[in-house]
């Protein structure tokens, strides 16, 4: 099915930072950049430090109840946001912290925030925000894992590229993001180019048959296989045929017979 280039929706995504400058060497480089000439991104970066009430633009202080490092105050972010709010006509926004409390960000998570309108993204930095912004402004926050990094500019990045795959039109081919690993819950099946054979190593010969029905099945059995192999806790939520059930226990007979053996 062809998609029409007046069908396609421009989606804005503002990102609150200290750091503004390191987005635009990503931002300004290959897929982003060509989805923001096109007009279906419009990447807007707040400087946090322009919302400070005070001469040295200070955003953070000491935690009360004692500890080290300092914590971004509540205020700066609050009248940045809203500033944000207030020059924009758009009415479906999420707001969203990236912090490694979050909830663990999932390519289900990329095409659900693909959906809205506007995506305020709040990068964190030092020792973390007052518990007043995640509570009480942000409708969400985010992690990209169970790691510490010191701010939360890299992991917006990290999110506004893959939700960036999930907006139509950004991708030169539409069926490219359906393909990516975990699109469906499952890692991608494996992929070949030119040479058909190199140092002995060759393609499989289903993939030059030019039958699609059995490249697409081979593509998929591929796909359950390496899942199996590399992240079988994916299989548990994955939408399966009984055909596509079949194909795994047998791999799992085999593997045991081999064990036998």
């Amino acid at each position: 099915m062809s998609t029409c280039r007046k069908s396609w929706k421009t989606v804005r995504i503002d990102i609150v930072t200290l750091f503004p400058a390191m987005f635009e060497a990503v931002f300004g480089e290959s897929i982003i950049k060509r989805a923001r000439e096109k007009g279906l991104l419009d990447i807007r970066l707040t400087q946090l430090r322009d919302f400070a009430f005070d001469k040295h633009r200070q955003v953070d202080d000491s935690p009360f109840g004692g500890g080290s490092g300092m914590v971004l105050k509540p205020e700066p972010m609050f009248r940045a946001v809203r500033s944000i709010v207030a020059n924009s006509a758009l009415r479906r926004r999420r707001i969203v912290l990236l912090c490694p409390s979050g909830e663990t960000f999932t390519q289900a998570k990329a095409k659900e925030l693909a959906k809205e309108e506007q995506l305020i993204f709040l990068s964190g930095h030092y020792e973390g925000f007052d518990a007043r912004i995640h509570a009480h402004l942000a409708d969400e926050a985010i992690s990209i894992g169970d790691f510490v990094l010191t701010g939360g500019e890299l992991p917006a990045m990290v999110v506004v590229d893959a939700v960036a795959r999930m907006i139509p039109g950004v991708l030169g081919s539409e069926e490219s993001a359906p393909t990516d690993s975990f699109y469906d819950g499952l890692l991608e099946f494996p992929q070949y180019t030119r040479p058909r054979i190199f140092e002995g190593m060759e393609v499989p010969e289903v993939l030059l048959s030019g039958d699609h029905a059995k490249i697409r099945a081979w593509r998929r059995e591929e796909s359950l296989r390496i899942t199996r192999e590399r992240r079988p806790e994916l299989l548990k939520g994955a939408q399966l045929t009984e055909r596509e059930k079949a194909y795994l226990a047998n791999l799992m007979t085999q593997e045991e017979n081999c064990e036998k053996d």
